[in-house]
């Protein structure tokens, strides 16, 4: 094959084609349970996160929160997939090794904001939100009516296989996706670069900018406990019940089960089924959507 500029045009555009359409191919879950907020800096700070539980009533002076006691920094990490293609292996015609290549990297690239954000709720039962709290703990602080500062639960243990009942329909997300460069393709074939002149290479990649954190531990109850009706109905109350700072409900009415592939069966009966395991009417059928993760197997 002659190596023209058009020639370079047509091979970028075929591996840039293999990498979208692969990017494409990947289902893309973690809108359900994270909010996407867009970073232009090299870190977020989330202090605000503690003011987003509601109002209280004014009596008397205002009282006012110490975000700094609750902020929240997320640092930008960044990620990269790199693939060199031989000079010589375009001049002979001998590309198809390479196909898998740029399919792998777009499968990759759509594949890890969903493996941080699934992997961070996962590990919500042994890692700190912006409370200093596991995110699924059982003594979260909260401010009552009076002032004083009681706790609450959005867990109720146990060891078994974990499953997730959250609330996902207000303006905050039970999981923050923070992006500061979505992914990015691009080509280094020129050949006045550095890397073909010197290692007779074409070289192509992929780099994004990101991070995940957690959000309000209230949308989110966390549960390793049997998923049967009585476990479900705990959860469903519990996350009914939550309280803002002030004492004031928050109004939460949790409408997504989520749970992984080896889960989906006691899911779909718990959520679908027209009776109970003994024949009885099965109070739970449509009151959440069942979505299965495969990032949680």
């Amino acid at each position: 094959m002659l190596i023209t500029a058009s020639t370079l045009q047509a091979l970028r555009v075929g591996f840039s084609t293999e990498y979208q359409n692969a990017f494409d191919a990947v289902p893309k879950l973690k809108d359900r349970v994270a909010k996407t907020v867009k970073s232009s800096t090299a870190l977020n700070t989330y202090g605000w996160m503690k003011g987003l539980t509601g109002l209280r009533e004014w009596l008397g002076p205002r009282q006012i929160d110490n975000l700094t006691e609750a902020s929240y920094t997320l640092l930008n990490k960044h990620f990269e997939k790199t693939i060199a293609v031989n000079r010589n292996m375009i001049e002979d015609d001998n590309l198809g090794m390479y196909s898998d290549g740029f399919t792998m990297m777009g499968d990759g690239a759509a594949r890890l904001p969903e493996e941080l954000v699934w992997g961070l709720l996962k590990a919500g039962f042994a890692t700190n939100c912006w409370d200093g709290q596991y995110f699924f703990d059982t003594d979260h602080p909260v401010m009552l009516a009076d002032g004083s500062m009681s706790t609450y639960a959005n867990t109720d243990g146990g060891a078994g296989t974990p499953w997730f009942l959250m609330c996902t329909n207000r303006p905050l997300k039970p999981i923050i996706y923070q992006e500061r460069k979505a992914p990015a393709f691009t080509a280094k074939d020129n050949d006045k670069d550095d890397n073909v002149f010197e290692r007779n290479e074409y070289v192509y990649g992929v780099d994004m900018r990101c991070n995940v954190g957690y959000g309000l531990p209230q949308l989110a109850w966390g549960s390793k406990q049997t998923l049967n009706p009585a476990n479900y109905a705990i959860a469903r109350a519990a996350v009914q019940g939550m309280k803002a700072d002030g004492g004031g409900p928050l109004g939460l009415v949790p409408n997504l089960l989520v749970v992984p592939p080896a889960m989906e069966s006691a899911g779909r009966k718990l959520l679908n089924s027209e009776y109970g395991t003994a024949g009885e009417t099965n109070e739970w059928k449509g009151t959440a959507e069942l979505l299965v993760v495969p990032w949680l197997a």
